[in-house]
C-alpha cells in the first residue's frame, strides 16, 4: 500500500472525519457525507423538471421574472438537511456549503445549465453579522457551485446597507417588508447585461431572494435566476 495511503488511514484511525449529518465516521472515499446519508437526502430535482412544473418557480410567478428556479434539497424539520444546515449557519462548518454546491453545480452542468450563468452571487449578510459570524453560509454555497457550474461568482456583489430582523417567525408580508430597499449593487457593471445566478442557503417565502432580483435587475442584471440549498414547503 503507498506510503501516502497509510498516512491517510492512520490520521483517520487517530483522528477520525466524521459525517457532517449523522456524525459516524466516514470511510475512506467518501466525502464529507457518509454513502447512506447521502443517499438518503430529500432531493428535489427540480431542474429537471419543465419551467411550467416546477414548484418553486411556480412561486416567483407574477412577481418577477426569475429565468430558473432551483433547490437541491428540501428541507424537513428535525432531519438530515436541518442538521447540515445547523452545521453550516452556526457551527462554523463551511464545507457544507461549499460540498453540497460542487454536488449540485456539477448536477445542474450534466442537466445542461454550465452555460447558463455569467456570474453567481451569495445572498449577502449584513457587515455587522458578518464580522459576528465570520463568513457568510450563502457564499460558501455559491463557492462550490462556481466550482461544480464551471462560473466566476463574487463574494461581495451585492450589499446589505441596513440590517433585518430575524426572519424565523413572520408571515410572508412581513418578511417582504423587513427586506425591501435593503440590498444595493456594490458595482453595477459587473452585473449589467449578467445572467445572474442568486444563491441563498434556505427559500421559505422568497421574500429575501425577491428584493435581491429586484435590485439586480434595476441595475441591468439580463436575466436573474436562483438557487437554494434547501426549500421550505409552504
Amino acid at each position: 500500500m503507498p506510503f501516502p495511503t497509510l498516512l491517510a488511514d492512520f490520521v483517520g484511525l487517530v483522528f477520525p472525519q466524521v459525517c457532517l449529518a449523522c456524525q459516524d465516521p466516514l470511510t475512506r472515499g467518501e466525502d464529507h457525507l457518509c454513502t447512506p446519508c447521502r443517499a438518503q437526502l430529500p432531493y428535489t430535482d427540480y431542474h429537471r423538471l419543465p419551467a411550467e412544473d416546477n414548484p418553486l418557480a411556480r412561486r416567483f410567478w407574477g412577481k418577477l421574472p426569475i429565468e430558473h428556479a432551483f433547490s437541491y434539497l428540501r428541507f424537513q424539520k428535525h432531519g438530515r438537511v436541518q442538521h447540515l444546515l445547523h452545521q453550516l449557519k452556526y457551527r462554523g462548518q463551511q464545507d457544507v456549503g461549499r460540498v453540497l454546491g460542487r454536488w449540485y453545480g456539477q448536477e445542474l452542468a450534466e442537466a445542461g445549465f454550465s452555460t447558463a450563468f455569467d456570474l453567481i452571487l451569495p445572498v449577502p449578510l449584513h457587515a455587522r453579522k458578518l464580522a459576528q459570524r465570520g463568513y457568510n453560509q450563502a457564499d460558501s454555497f455559491a463557492q462550490g457551485l462556481a466550482t461544480g457550474l464551471g462560473c466566476p461568482w463574487q463574494a461581495d456583489g451585492l450589499r446589505r446597507i441596513t440590517g433585518t430582523e430575524s426572519q424565523t417567525r413572520k408571515n410572508r408580508l412581513e418578511r417582504w417588508q423587513n427586506v425591501a430597499e435593503v440590498f444595493e449593487v456594490a458595482q453595477p457593471v459587473l452585473v449589467a447585461s449578467q445572467r445572474i445566478l442568486m444563491v441563498d442557503d434556505v427559500l421559505t417565502t422568497g421574500a429575501t431572494l425577491e428584493a435581491c432580483a429586484a435590485v439586480l435587475l434595476a441595475a441591468g442584471a439580463a436575466t436573474v435566476s436562483i438557487a437554494t440549498i434547501a426549500t421550505a414547503d409552504r
